[in-house]
């Protein structure tokens, strides 16, 4: 039966070209996409190509700015301060257009506390403690990973012990009783480190675009055990305006008595997908028009056959109709997770490459996640065409099940890419679409509700799940009623 299904699948030519047209659409938006893609950014050499990301320990892109006042640890040993205060800037939407506006306020991640790191060198291994804006407090290490303490916004007094490649924060509420937030290792740590002080604030999301924000921290009740020689004040990461001697958005530090007062700008964190590079899935960008074939097709495929009446009566001469139905949904599922995986096979590989070839940065990307991505979408392909035939089967209306299927799957992704109803992406068969996540979306991260942006509410797999989860119960309700009807 199978074998039949699809004889019946290749001899219909419009249906092998809706196939062929699905890959033709895909391959050239997501091309078109890539190849007039061009970033620029100003920096101390004036205008130019972007540079290329900076990189963690694990290989993804990070931000590694701050403000840091530190001091070499050679061997084993601590450092303890209570932030007392936590104040900074932000830059809002201008009310008056040219017009800065500046106002008093702390981002939600805004950070400061206590950090230990292999060098001063961008993108090192590091650990540390640290008061945020306003997901209290946190311990943190190596960019991508990220540990809840409790949940204050006042007062905290924070702790950071070293032991070889150990590395353990506490927080306290009056310096006396302590709590473990976290332990970790970070496995080569040179004898003698730096350790201190740090401030840094990620700028504040509108309009899928970061603005100006800086924090200003009040360290007081400082104490370092293994560390006693003078403060050294560095800005790690700061760019220089066009000229190349202004810096852009300074930190610094003021000592007040026992206190120093950090201010400091930029994050210690993944990077966004804007700061971080162009991302792979950008390239599949068209996937969403490139389904509409494919959905016509697999609704067609059932609505051709159910007109002549070879499917829902089941005469002597005729297969079961529920033996039919699962038949075509294979042949229909299969043809379309070929289309998918030529379509993607050809447009992320050579896609990356247009992009890299115009000097955009690229955020970096594994084979294993590239091959994720591919052979991903193709499933995504193979799920929503499943998901039309069974529609259709249901409905047995042509017109309504082909704009049934496109409201469910191309409509919120397409109002995803906008801006607008993210959410939908987390309760419809669009969801799969998070399948082509390229950068991972990180908690401790705010990123713009845009696909644009690099926002999937759900992960990966799970929201390919729920597509396929969709088909499945589309496909059994279909199964369902044709076998009353047999």
């Amino acid at each position: 039966m199978l074998y039949a299904e699809w004889t019946r699948f290749r001899t219909v030519r419009g249906w092998a070209l809706a196939m062929a047209a699905s890959v033709l659409v895909t391959v050239s938006l997501g091309l078109l996409i890539a190849g007039s893609a061009r970033s620029t950014c100003v920096t101390g050499k004036g205008e130019g190509p972007c540079p290329a990301p900076l990189v963690g320990p694990d290989g993804t892109a990070v931000r590694d700015k701050y403000y840091f006042v530190h001091q070499p640890l050679k061997g084993n040993g601590s450092i303890t301060a209570r932030v007392s205060d936590l104040t900074g800037q932000v830059r809002l939407p201008d009310a008056v257009p040219g017009v800065r506006n500046v106002k008093e306020g702390v981002v939600p991640w805004a950070k400061a506390g206590l950090l230990v790191r292999q060098s001063l060198r961008q993108g090192t291994p590091y650990a540390a403690v640290m008061l945020t804006g306003a997901h209290g407090v946190r311990m943190q290490y190596n960019f991508t990973h990220d540990v809840p303490g409790g949940p204050h916004n006042g007062p905290q007094w924070l702790r950071l012990t070293r032991s070889g490649d150990t590395i353990t924060g506490y927080e306290s509420d009056d310096g006396k009783t302590w709590t473990e937030v976290g332990t970790v290792k970070l496995t080569g740590l040179p004898e003698t480190v730096q350790i201190g002080l740090f401030a840094t604030s990620p700028g504040a999301l509108w309009d899928m675009a970061r603005a100006f924000a800086q924090v200003t921290a009040t360290f007081d009740q400082i104490t370092l055990q293994g560390a006693n020689g003078s403060w050294r004040r560095d800005d790690v990461g700061v760019v220089m305006e066009s000229d190349g001697k202004t810096p852009h958005h300074p930190g610094g530090v003021v000592e007040s008595g026992d206190k120093l007062i950090v201010t400091g700008g930029g994050d210690i964190g993944p990077a966004s997908s804007v700061e971080g590079g162009m991302r792979a899935d950008l390239t599949l960008i068209g996937g969403a028009v490139g389904l509409i074939p494919v959905l016509v097709a697999a609704v067609t495929f059932f609505t051709a056959e159910h007109r002549r009446g070879l499917i829902g009566t089941s005469p002597p001469a005729e297969p079961h109709p529920v033996r039919r139905l699962a038949a075509k949904a294979t042949v229909i599922g299969a043809v379309a997770f070929v289309a998918g995986v030529v379509a993607s096979g050809v447009v992320v590989p050579v896609g990356l490459a247009l992009l890299r070839a115009n000097q955009n940065p690229v955020q970096p990307i594994t084979l294993g996640t590239e091959l994720r991505v591919i052979v991903g979408y193709a499933a995504l392909t193979a799920a929503a065409a499943v998901l039309a035939l069974s529609v259709a089967a249901l409905v047995k209306r042509g017109i309504v099940a082909v704009g049934l299927t496109i409201a469910l799957v191309v409509v919120p992704y397409l109002l995803a890419t906008s801006g607008m109803a993210p959410w939908l992406l987390a309760i419809t068969p669009a969801a799969g679409f998070a399948i082509t996540q390229s950068v991972p979306t990180f908690s401790h991260v705010d990123v713009g509700p845009s696909l644009l942006g690099g926002y999937y509410p759900l992960p990966p797999w799970a929201g390919l799940t729920t597509t396929c989860g969709y088909a499945a119960l589309a496909l059994g309700a279909a199964i369902a009623v044709h076998r009353r009807k047999a």
